[in-house]
């Protein structure tokens, strides 16, 4: 006898949460186009909607009910690829006037991909692995960091490349200690399914 419990459908690809998300992966290409060209105040635009879309994306699923795991995984990974690459294409010119170092970008990067990847592993065996609040206090930091770097290079007058020194500085201790507070997390969900909690 066939079931006659309803289908769940799974979510459109298109839907326009995922549409938000994607657009997002455009902007961060324009973004990145624009560092290389040095247009700091298109950068600032471009970023601060990119910031909006992320935002949105998130409002849109949750208001509309149409969260899905694909989402899940998008919207993180797209921001990773947008505060990532953002920092290694101003690694260059931060480099050479002293504000942004390889071994920052590195932290930042590597945070990213190993988290991401440990995410994906533990939710895969049906643990909830989401951001907390350093993490989110992470991201904010970073995106803090990226719209005061673009803004104080367009307009190079005091404080501002101290105020973007330490939301460099602050970012980065936020990156390490969302890092650290992560895998402590990964560690005891770990002990705990292998009974040796």
């Amino acid at each position: 006898m066939a079931s006659t419990a309803p289908r769940q459908q799974p979510a459109a690809l298109f839907s326009l949460p995922n549409q938000l998300t994607t657009s997002r992966l455009v902007l961060a290409v324009v973004l990145f186009v624009l560092i290389e060209w040095e247009r700091w105040t298109a950068c600032v635009v471009v970023f601060g909607i990119a910031a909006v879309t992320d935002w949105l994306d998130g409002f849109v699923a949750r208001w509309q009910g149409q969260t899905s795991a694909l989402g899940r995984v998008l919207d993180p990974l797209v921001d990773k690829v947008l505060v990532c690459g953002a920092f290694i294409f101003l690694l260059p010119r931060g480099q050479k006037d002293g504000w942004l170092t390889p071994w920052m970008v590195t932290v930042v990067v590597s945070r990213e991909l190993i988290i991401t990847g440990l995410r994906g592993y533990l939710e895969m065996g049906g643990a909830k692995f989401g951001a907390d609040w350093l993490g989110k206090i992470k991201m904010t930091l970073q995106c803090v960091a990226l719209v005061v770097v673009f803004y104080s290079l367009g307009h190079p007058v005091e404080p501002l490349p101290l105020v973007r020194d330490l939301c460099i500085w602050a970012m980065i201790l936020a990156t390490i200690l969302s890092g650290v507070q992560y895998l402590w997390r990964a560690f005891l969900i770990w002990r705990h399914d292998s009974g040796l909690a």
